[in-house]
């Protein structure tokens, strides 16, 4: 498999930067990349494992190719379509061009032609090729949780440092540092810079032996130095020096249009003069008025089944059922809670486990009779 880790010479040389885009256009054109991956997957409901490897997708897919080449939106969303079926939480591929035009102003919308779908399954392999079907990635969440569990202190402050150090994973998505470190020494890195700022300070550890004088982290990875942890702690704290984001990338508006021209003085008419309005018809005679309709005869509804109370008939949402009738009385609505199946307790419950029955078809105990009625429950002859 190939490494997937560069120097930081090599992330200046990129295929962007040969052909002619600056490395501050390249920087930002990644952190809008990534945060539309972010946010399309956070529209369709996707989880965070699944965001974060096609952010990685992303990055990796621009060390191959440049900006001018491919258009990163329509990239941006063939990497998520990819890191869906991935991490098993595919999304059709309909439904992501959907979310994605409704994030993206018109101007990006072009770039995925007049098929979006067949554009993205395109090149979704075109971006296989390029990542040499290496799919398997591994993200600094899980190593966060793991090492947070070995750290003992306050709960309090523990807890809020490690969702400080989550929010910071998420945000060095939008940076090159995937490319640069493991997911380890970046988890490491961002809980450094979680418990300096929020004041939790590490001083006991599982495992920790009182005659060693080390440093915490040195205990996760041996050999790692502070000038690298500080070297990534910048790289996030850069991140939020930068302006915010933009998606249209458009030059600036034109100048509104000069105002219409007023419409030219209407001339003077001369008014015509009023005609008498004509004398009204003369009225008709008794023999011409025709005879108003009768009134329409309301017939009443049929009366309710026998045997079932009067109150069965108050405003619900149930409609006819299938138990009683179901549409032998077609203007008696029934309505309401019905006095046998729809008060029992476990009526349309899923199946509980190991009976065998199918949903909604629940074996229940005779029902009670009805209130003065000669109701008796039906039972199998043998």
């Amino acid at each position: 498999m190939p490494c997937w880790y560069y120097e930081k010479k090599d992330l200046v040389n990129t295929p962007a930067g040969k052909a002619g885009l600056d490395p501050e256009t390249e920087a930002r054109y990644r952190r809008e990349g990534a945060r539309f991956i972010i946010d399309c997957g956070t529209k369709m409901g996707l989880r965070y494992d699944t965001m974060a490897s096609g952010v990685v997708f992303f990055h990796r897919f621009y060390m191959y190719h440049s900006f001018t080449d491919f258009p990163r939106y329509v990239i941006a969303t063939c990497c998520l379509f990819l890191a869906g079926k991935v991490e098993e939480t595919p999304k059709k591929c309909k439904d992501l061009v959907k979310a994605a035009h409704s994030l993206l102003p018109d101007r990006h919308i072009a770039t995925f032609g007049e098929d979006a779908r067949e554009e993205v399954l395109t090149h979704e392999r075109i971006l296989l090729q390029t990542i040499k079907f290496d799919l398997q990635v591994e993200h600094p969440y899980s190593y966060l949780l793991k090492y947070a569990k070995s750290l003992k202190g306050d709960k309090d402050k523990l807890q809020k440092m490690v969702q400080m150090a989550w929010t910071f994973i998420n945000d060095s998505l939008c940076t090159t540092l995937c490319l640069q470190w493991e997911p380890e020494i970046i988890a490491i890195a961002v809980m450094y810079l979680a418990s300096k700022l929020t004041k939790f300070e590490i001083h006991d550890w599982e495992g920790r032996i009182a005659s060693l004088r080390q440093n915490w982290w040195e205990q996760f990875v041996e050999g790692l130095k502070f000038d690298i942890l500080e070297d990534i702690c910048h790289q996030v704290l850069d991140l939020y020096s930068t302006p915010a984001r933009d998606l249209t990338d458009s030059p600036p508006p034109p100048p509104p249009p000069p105002p219409p021209p007023p419409p030219p003085p209407q001339q003077p008419t001369k008014r015509s003069p009023t005609k008498e309005p004509p004398p009204p018809p003369p009225p008709k005679s008794k023999e011409e008025v025709p005879a108003p309709p009768p009134p329409p005869t309301s017939q009443p509804p049929p009366p309710p089944p026998p045997g079932f109370p009067s109150s069965f008939n108050y405003p619900g949402s149930f409609g006819q059922s299938q138990y009683y009738g179901g549409g032998n009385y077609p203007n008696y609505p029934l309505q309401g809670s019905f006095p046998y199946y729809h008060n029992y307790p476990g009526y349309m419950q899923p199946p509980a486990p190991n009976t065998g029955f199918p949903y909604g078809q629940q074996r229940f105990p005779p029902p009670p009779p009805p209130p003065n009625s000669n109701y008796r429950p039906q039972t199998r002859r043998s």
